[in-house]
């Protein structure tokens, strides 16, 4: 769907068109440019802009599939950006949304496609700054790639306290097994990582001195947000560090767990090793056994079992096995 159109001169909206024909050119003056918003468009709507921008083949074909990786792709006419945007959906679940922004001379059209961050806040935002918006089409592109890149550190801090909850389970009194959530929480941040570390270096190639894309006044803009996009993977790497460990830990801890159970299993099977033993010696029913014609011979068996078993138990005892 077309979610908004609208022209921009001198920093100002200035007219919303009814339709994409035609609104790229409106206005005759170069301060002016066209913001066409899309979201999940259909077929038709991707030939109606392509008819009136005169995109690319290839570029079309990139918005028609999404599901691209993060890249920076020229054509003659314009240049494809495509950012990949992250949501905490639910507790150790990330979801990633594909943002694509076409920029040319005179118009930028953004493509969100699935959960992708909304640009309704960007838009008002930079509709609030006249100075940055008199600055053009890649104005627009900061501003875009600004909201996607702080929109990273929430998720982050959200998978950091996830990953600090699994950590301590793991270290816990708890014998549950949490192999599966930290498997789990480490896919959700390596897919994170997957999908971050493109965009910074997209922002990275952008702040380039050879790239010649970004205008002299926007430098700035754009080497903050690509320093933030890589604080934001320093701290992937370190939540991915942690669960490796977590994993390594937590796998060390069950062979613990298991090694203490064997202890516990083979020290009670020789205490009750002792009388058995004794009872088995003594129900030989042989006929020359003097101990079966003593007085004291029974109670005398039941404690030498006794004794032998209570020390067993106590040797295992201050040995750590019981």
């Amino acid at each position: 769907m077309i979610v908004d159109c609208a022209v921009y001169r001198d920093g100002a909206r200035v007219e919303r068109p009814a339709t994409i024909q035609g609104a790229t050119a409106t206005g005759d003056d170069e301060a002016s440019f066209t913001w066409i918003g899309l979201h999940d468009p259909t077929d038709a709507e991707i030939d109606e802009v392509s008819a009136e921008c005169g995109l690319h083949e290839l570029l079309l074909e990139d918005v028609r599939k999404a599901h691209q990786r993060a890249k920076w792709d020229s054509f003659d006419e314009a240049s494809l950006f495509v950012f990949k945007t992250a949501r905490y959906h639910q507790p150790d679940q990330v979801e990633i949304g594909e943002l694509q922004v076409i920029v040319g001379h005179r118009f930028v059209i953004t493509v969100r496609h699935g959960t992708a961050t909304a640009l309704g806040s960007v838009r008002a935002r930079m509709e609030r700054n006249r100075q940055l918006l008199r600055l053009g089409p890649m104005a627009v592109l900061y501003g875009i790639a600004d909201q996607v890149v702080d929109d990273y550190a929430p998720v982050v801090g959200e998978l950091e306290a996830d990953v600090d909850e699994a950590e301590e389970a793991v270290f816990s009194a708890d014998r549950s097994n949490q192999a599966p959530r930290v498997y789990n929480l480490k896919r959700q941040v390596l897919e994170l990582r997957r999908n971050v570390v493109p965009v910074g270096d997209v922002l990275e190639d952008l702040c380039e001195p050879d790239a010649n894309v970004v205008p002299h006044d926007l430098e700035d803009y754009f080497r903050d947000v690509s320093d933030h996009a890589h604080r934001v993977m320093g701290r992937v790497e370190v939540a991915r560090e942690l669960l490796t460990d977590a994993l390594n830990a937590n796998l060390a801890q069950q062979s613990v767990h298991q090694n203490e159970d064997m202890r516990r299993i083979s020290a009670w099977a020789a205490v009750i090793a002792v009388p058995t033993l004794l009872a088995g010696v003594w129900g030989m029913n042989f006929t020359h056994m003097p101990e079966l014609d003593w007085r004291a011979g029974y109670p005398l068996a039941l404690g030498l079992m006794a004794a032998v078993s209570g020390s067993l138990i106590a040797y295992f005892r201050r040995a750590g096995w019981l």
